[in-house]
């Protein structure tokens, strides 16, 4: 024995245990980080190349500006320095954007950067969690998918902030696969925190992905069916606490000591949450989301019609939007065929959805012991979740499909590379790769058929790629071959890839053309331009801006009132932000509702002088258009010539129509 023991030892090699692994073992990882290195490098080009071009967002960077002010206004998310009004969406989305721009200073690029930077981290988190279970191929399939995600790309490069909700619910993903595969509490009462600033950050579309979650939780946790039951209430209860916490503490605030609560009628952030920010999304357009203008919102004060979207969201060179019918007839077939709704996120979909059926037909599902079901349960259910909420929900903007990325992400991922281990396998499920290839081709067919300048080139250039890798993958199937298994095999892999890149080049050119184009606008919208293709930013250096004879006259003639001016232009946003005075909006998402008895008494304490509003006022017996009523007989008329750069400065009112013209009146002087 101890002869054996010693000609085993003198076998053993001299060099170290590390250096004894072969190249073959050694090499995948060095592959694994350039891979993973070169996507994230791929991101990064993506949300930062041009980062600021057209200047920012007409509607929340002067709420970025009013928050930097001081903590009320920090905490009450005010649109306007004065703190009359606060924007439609709760804070924390854009306390990001306060600090980014309190260390570099307000500009377009402080603005933007938070989202930016939530884009490239959420494709290295959906890298994470994807090769948790699926390995490393899965694991970049799905991060390079997402960072080529046309609708994901131009919202990491915007103002908005359902990047950084899609990144909050990442890291709830993270947690409650965390509580499903080890059942502890702590980790699903962390998933429901989460979740909870995810309602702070966007309100209820935070919740889409409550479906999925508990579902995991309640299926896959390695605990007794009633304590799973016990802990998903105690989470139920968290969830609500964390999520409710700020709008409770809004609305048990005195109206007077905090700013009315913007795209509302009844000053209450429970409303917004419940009504404009959460059912009536889904209602709208059904004749059960109220009455009047036959929408979901509450006309602003002064419109004389429904609310379209937000003051100067107009993109250009597209039609604006109405709340009935933004992105087509509710139907299941939504999503696929409706334009530009289809161009921003369904390029792939029917992969992901096929990644659904695959997985799911893996055998007997064992959620508690076999963690690959975590993966069907939770991007799966997060998917379907999504699209079926999109695709009934009577009014939405595209940009909110940012949040169903990352789960057509992870299934695209993890789909192609369970695919192929079938493929390579006996069985029918062999031949869905094949089927997906073709199927997703012809989805991308429906899409540029409606772009026809770009469908010219691109259709050829997807379908003949396509065509054949499809046939090459189907050859090695068929029972009657023209070549031998052997020589086709060599071709698979080859051939598969060629049909992959194929299949990303369509959606990574509506990804690319807003940035190259310089067509990137208010509303986050992917893919060429459908009319003139200028921008829809009216900026210098990165700022929207007002006329600065207006501007000039208002400050000059200022005095000692508090507030600059009261308007029912769409140009606040220009004046907030050349002047970070306040000023109180008489329109818009974030319209104040002033009456005529509160205006004569602001006018009569010397906390107003000058009101700038529209020539026709509001509809007859609203409150904008008692208020002209009021000032008219009241207040002077300012000249134009003393206000006004050009005759054609300054002429939109409050609903934006061009020709509208505005009028300045000067209350510190009676009207003669």
């Amino acid at each position: 024995m101890a002869e054996a023991s010693t000609a085993h030892a003198q076998a053993e090699p001299e060099r170290p245990r590390e250096l004894q692994q072969p190249e073959a073992r050694r090499f995948p990882v060095l592959w694994e980080r350039l891979a993973l290195v070169g996507i994230l490098l791929l991101a990064a080009l993506m949300d930062f190349y041009k980062l600021g071009q057209n200047g920012f967002d007409t509607y929340y960077p002067p709420a970025i500006r009013s928050m930097m002010d001081n903590w009320h206004n920090f905490f009450f998310a005010a649109y306007d320095p004065g703190g009359f009004t606060s924007i439609d969406k709760p804070p924390v989305g854009f306390w990001l954007q306060v600090l980014s721009a309190k260390i570099f200073g307000l500009n377009a690029i402080s603005v933007l950067l938070p989202q930016a930077l939530c884009g490239v981290l959420s494709v290295l988190l959906l890298y994470s969690l994807v090769k948790r279970h699926f390995g490393v191929v899965a694991g970049l399939l799905a991060a390079l998918v997402l960072s080529i995600s046309p609708i994901s790309v131009v919202t990491n490069r915007n103002a908005t902030i359902d990047s950084t909700l899609a990144l909050c619910l990442l890291i709830g993903a993270w947690a409650v696969l965390r509580a499903a595969e080890t059942g502890r509490l702590r980790w699903l009462l962390l998933t429901a925190v989460i979740v909870g600033i995810g309602f702070n950050i966007k309100m209820l579309e935070a919740y889409l992905v409550v479906p999925a979650f508990g579902l995991l939780y309640l299926l896959a946790a390695p605990t007794s069916m009633k304590k799973r039951v016990l802990h998903l209430t105690l989470a139920l209860l968290v969830l609500l606490v964390v999520s409710f916490s700020w709008v409770l503490a809004v609305d048990l605030t005195p109206a007077s000591q905090r700013p009315h609560v913007g795209n509302t009628q009844d000053d209450s952030e429970l409303s917004l949450a419940l009504g404009n920010n959460g059912l009536l999304r889904l209602l709208a357009g059904t004749g059960l989301a109220g009455t009047g203008n036959g929408n979901a919102y509450p006309a602003p004060a002064g419109s004389t019609g429904g609310p379209t979207n937000q003051p100067g969201k107009q993109p250009a060179g597209r039609s604006v939007q109405i709340l009935t019918e933004p992105v087509g007839n509710p139907g299941p077939l939504r999503l696929f065929t409706v334009e530009p709704l289809a161009g921003q996120e369904s390029w792939l979909l029917p992969l992901a959805l096929l990644s659904i059926v695959v997985l799911a037909w893996q055998g007997r599902p064992r959620p508690r012991e076999d963690r690959r079901v975590h993966a069907l349960i939770l991007w799966g259910m997060w998917l379907l979740t999504m699209g079926i909420f999109f695709s009934i929900a009577g009014f939405f903007h595209e940009y909110y499909l940012t949040v169903m990325t990352p789960a057509v992400a992870a299934l695209c991922g993890i789909g192609l590379v369970v695919m192929w281990r079938d493929y390579r396998a006996e069985g029918w499920r062999g031949w869905l790769l094949p089927a997906s290839l073709l199927l997703t081709a012809v989805e991308q067919i429906v899409i540029l058929t409606n772009y026809p300048t770009w469908g010219r080139w691109m259709i050829p250039l997807l379908t003949i790629p396509c065509l054949l890798a499809a046939g090459v993958l189907i050859s090695v199937r068929l029972p009657v071959r023209l070549f031998g298994k052997e020589q086709v095999a060599r071709f698979l892999l080859p051939a598969l890839a060629v049909g992959l890149v194929a299949l990303a080049l369509a959606p990574t050119l509506w990804a690319v053309i807003p940035i190259l184009q310089g067509i990137e606008s208010d509303i986050p919208l992917a893919g060429p331009a459908q009319g003139s293709g200028t921008s829809a930013f009216a900026s210098i250096g990165g700022q929207v801006t007002a006329d600065p004879a207006l501007v000039q006259y208002l400050e000059a003639h200022q005095d000692h009132a508090h507030v600059l001016v009261v308007t029912d232009a769409t140009n606040t946003d220009g004046l907030i932000l050349a002047t970070n005075k306040p000023v109180i909006p008489l329109s818009g998402f974030s319209s104040y509702p002033l009456t005529a008895s509160e205006a004569a008494s602001l006018v009569a304490s010397g906390t107003v002088r000058f009101f700038l509003l529209s020539g026709g006022g509001g509809a007859p017996g609203d409150r904008l258009s008692s208020v002209t009523s009021w000032v008219q007989p009241h207040c002077a008329t300012v000249p134009p010539s003393l206000w006004q750069s050009s005759p054609s400065s300054s002429q939109t009112g409050s609903e934006g129509v061009p020709g509208a013209s505005l009028q300045l009146y000067d209350c510190a002087t009676p009207r003669r």
